[in-house]
C-alpha cells in the first residue's frame, strides 16, 4: 500500500523539542498498536476497553479523516526524528467550532519529561490556526492528575465537574471538564 497522510497542513509545527505531522499510513505498525494494548498507558482513556488491531486502527483513523471531523497528528521527537505519540482533534463540531483534543505519549521512554504540555500546545495551535476552531474541550478521570496539570500548564481551564461520572473498579470517579478558547474569539478571558 502506497503511503497515505490522513491531513494536511499549512505549516510547521514545532516547539522546542517536538514537531507535529500528518499521521501517516506507515506510522501504523506493530509498534504503534503495543500503546492502545499497554493497560497501564490506557488506563486513564474511556475507551480503552476495545481491542484493537492495525488493521481497525487503520480503518478509524481513514474514517474520521475521510468524513472531515477527526485527524490525527503524529508527535515527533525533534533530537531522534522518532514517532512518539499522537494528537487526536476530533470529533469536530463545524456548527459551533469546537472539538475535543487528546494527546498520548504512547513511546513510554519519553514520560516525565514535560513534552505532554508542549504537545498540547502544539495541538492548540493545529486547532486554532488550521481549523479556526473557538474553543477546544475534553474530560478525564479525576485521578489522572498528571494530564490534568499537563493541560492547564498548557493554557487550558477547567470547567466543571461530573460527581461520580466513571466507574472504575466499582469506585465513583469525577469527571473533570476542561477547556481552551482561541483568543481571536474570546479577547477578554484571561488564557495563557
Amino acid at each position: 500500500m502506497a503511503e497515505q497522510e490522513f491531513a494536511h497542513l499549512t505549516k510547521e509545527y514545532l516547539s522546542e523539542r517536538l514537531q507535529l505531522r500528518s499521521l501517516r499510513s506507515t506510522d501504523i505498525d506493530e509498534a504503534f498498536l503495543t500503546w492502545f494494548q499497554d493497560e497501564e498507558l490506557m488506563r486513564f482513556y474511556t475507551n480503552s476497553r476495545q481491542t484493537h488491531t492495525l488493521e481497525s486502527l487503520l480503518r478509524n483513523i481513514q474514517a474520521g479523516a475521510a468524513t472531515d471531523t477527526n485527524y490525527v497528528f503524529a508527535i515527533i521527537d525533534r533530537e531522534t526524528q522518532a514517532f512518539i505519540g499522537t494528537i487526536k482533534l476530533g470529533p469536530i463540531n463545524r456548527d459551533h467550532l469546537i472539538s475535543d483534543l487528546v494527546v498520548l505519549l504512547g513511546d513510554r521512554h519519553f514520560h516525565g519529561k514535560g513534552l505532554a504540555v508542549e504537545a498540547i500546545r502544539l495541538g492548540n495551535a493545529i486547532a486554532f490556526e488550521e481549523f479556526g476552531l473557538r474553543k477546544l474541550f475534553g474530560g478525564m478521570y479525576a485521578t489522572n492528575v498528571s494530564s490534568y496539570k499537563a493541560y492547564l500548564r498548557a493554557g487550558w481551564v477547567e470547567e466543571g465537574r461530573l460527581l461520580g461520572h466513571y466507574l472504575v473498579d466499582s469506585q465513583p470517579i469525577d469527571r473533570i471538564l476542561i477547556a481552551c478558547f482561541n483568543p481571536i474569539f474570546f479577547p477578554l478571558l484571561p488564557i495563557s
